[in-house]
């Protein structure tokens, strides 16, 4: 059984399932999105070389049909339905379960709902409805963050016979298994202490390294969405201060690639006391 749910930027949200009061009849778009295929060509070349394919925004259709008990509460009930689909509250989140899969997805409704006239359209009890939402980024989310902790190892190397010293390596490393369709971005939470810190995404061969010492109540937040990427250092009264500019210029903003993922954390000081938290929704094509 398949049910919809949308909450707007206010909080508000409508229900829509097999049942009164709105009753989803349709919805199409939830696996056909565009793909705009990029290539190059040299002169002389026949045919072209295929660089990229790059998704177009998703587009979803829903036709409700609303049932009351009287003309009063068909009334009542089409304000809130317009109410709720307000484009002018920008995006929102559009929610689907179908008793095994639960999606969520942004989308921005594309205009006020449509009340189509007609008997077929409407009655003293029923009226129907349409809906049209754009979802300018085209994935499905995960409802839930998958978040994990990387966990502490430690590893070696003595020199008794020439050095009165020992030099240890100290480094957080953990697999990360991305099961969705498409890579997908990280929020990475370092909690200090610790001295340039950097975690590395082994399997794609990049990192990101800040070049700031982290005391022990200040926690490193970086964000890797496009779109939104940030680099905070919160402190112990929650102030954030942005520090991008202590960006390592070689750093690069990775996501998690389809597959298993192997990350590193490492730092400057030998603290055992930092700890690293990843967090990250799998992205889908389809529901």
């Amino acid at each position: 059984m398949q049910r919809i749910i949308f909450t707007n930027a206010r909080g508000q949200y409508v229900e829509l399932k097999s049942s009164a009061p709105f009753l989803l009849q349709s919805i199409d778009g939830l696996g056909d999105v565009d793909a705009d295929i990029q290539t190059q060509k040299a002169p002389f070349q026949d045919g072209s070389t295929y660089i990229d394919s790059v998704l177009q925004e998703r587009a979803i259709s829903l036709e409700i049909a609303i049932l009351a008990t009287d003309k009063a509460s068909i009334l009542q009930k089409r304000q809130f339905l317009a109410s709720v689909f307000n484009p002018k509250l920008g995006k929102g989140i559009l929610r689907y379960e179908n008793g095994t899969t639960v999606r969520e997805i942004e989308a921005v409704p594309d205009g006020v709902p449509t009340f189509p006239s007609g008997k077929d359209n409407r009655g003293p009890v029923f009226q129907k409805a349409m809906v049209h939402l754009v979802c300018p980024e085209p994935f499905w989310h995960d409802s839930f963050y998958t978040s994990r902790q990387m966990s502490f190892l430690m590893g070696g190397l003595s020199f008794p016979l020439f050095l009165n010293s020992r030099f240890s390596q100290r480094s957080f490393k953990r697999i990360f298994q991305n099961t969705g369709d498409v890579p997908t971005p990280v929020n990475i939470v370092f909690y200090g202490p610790a001295v340039n810190p950097i975690i590395k995404n082994n399997t794609a061969g990049e990192f990101i390294r800040v070049n700031r010492e982290l005391s022990e109540t200040d926690k490193l937040i970086i964000d890797t969405t496009f779109g939104k990427k940030s680099v905070v250092i919160e402190d112990e009264n929650g102030v954030q201060t942005n520090v991008f500019n202590w960006i390592d210029l070689e750093s690069s903003f990775f996501q998690l690639q389809v597959g298993d993922n192997e990350l590193e954390y490492n730092s400057n000081n030998d603290s055992t006391k930092s700890r690293v938290i990843i967090s990250y929704k799998n992205r889908y094509l389809s529901v």
